[in-house]
């Protein structure tokens, strides 16, 4: 039942580490995502266990212009990709609450970020649209990351209200879960900045 990210969600953030505390290091730039160093993780709590697993990234490209803090880019999840290691579970996730069938991609667009860059560390604030369940919802999340070279690592922390936003409630009789699931990210991109952006950051 969990299923935002997305997730995505988090990688837009890792734009925003092209925000910084001084000219030379205030530049745009566009990140790519690995989906392979990618991790989308959900947890659903219930009144008897709580339930794990993650969704695959299949894209994700982010660019940020800290100068006017806007963003643009796109982060796209599977939905079909959902796993809690249930096969029952899973696939009334995907058939009953997330009708993947339908709605095969949970989609991220970011639209605006604000962040603080200190050395390699960074922190921000991404504000986007959540596309899942055939509807749009905005959503902010906080980000924290790093820089490895020309790589940026980030994670996020979120939660998101699925029944809230129209999706079915998978409870059954005593078997009850929460009405809103947690989202975790880790991921890791390549930050791509222009000729003249790059010399500055070698600078």
């Amino acid at each position: 039942m969990s299923f935002r990210i997305h997730a995505f969600a988090i990688l837009l953030t890792i734009a925003a580490s092209a925000c910084s505390a001084t000219a030379a290091e205030s530049r745009s730039g566009t990140l790519v995502l690995d989906p392979s160093r990618t991790l989308v993780e959900f947890r659903l709590a219930g009144a008897l266990h709580t339930t794990h697993g993650n969704f695959k990234l299949e894209r994700g490209t982010i660019s940020a212009d800290p100068a006017t803090g806007e963003a643009s880019g796109v982060v796209v999840i599977d939905a079909k990709s959902g796993d809690s290691g249930i096969g029952a579970r899973d696939r009334r996730m995907k058939e009953e609450v997330l009708e993947a069938q339908k709605y095969p991609e949970i989609i991220f667009e970011p639209r605006r970020v604000t962040g603080r860059l200190e050395k390699d560390q960074f922190q921000a604030v991404l504000q986007g649209i959540l596309k899942v369940h055939g509807t749009d919802h905005p959503i902010t999340m906080e980000i924290q990351g790093q820089f490895e070279g020309s790589s940026l690592i980030a994670k996020s922390h979120f939660s998101v209200p699925y029944v809230e936003w129209g999706m079915t409630d998978p409870s059954i009789l005593f078997l009850t879960v929460a009405k809103q699931v947690d989202i975790d990210i880790a991921t890791s991109g390549t930050v791509v900045w222009t000729i003249a952006q790059a010399q500055s950051r070698r600078n």
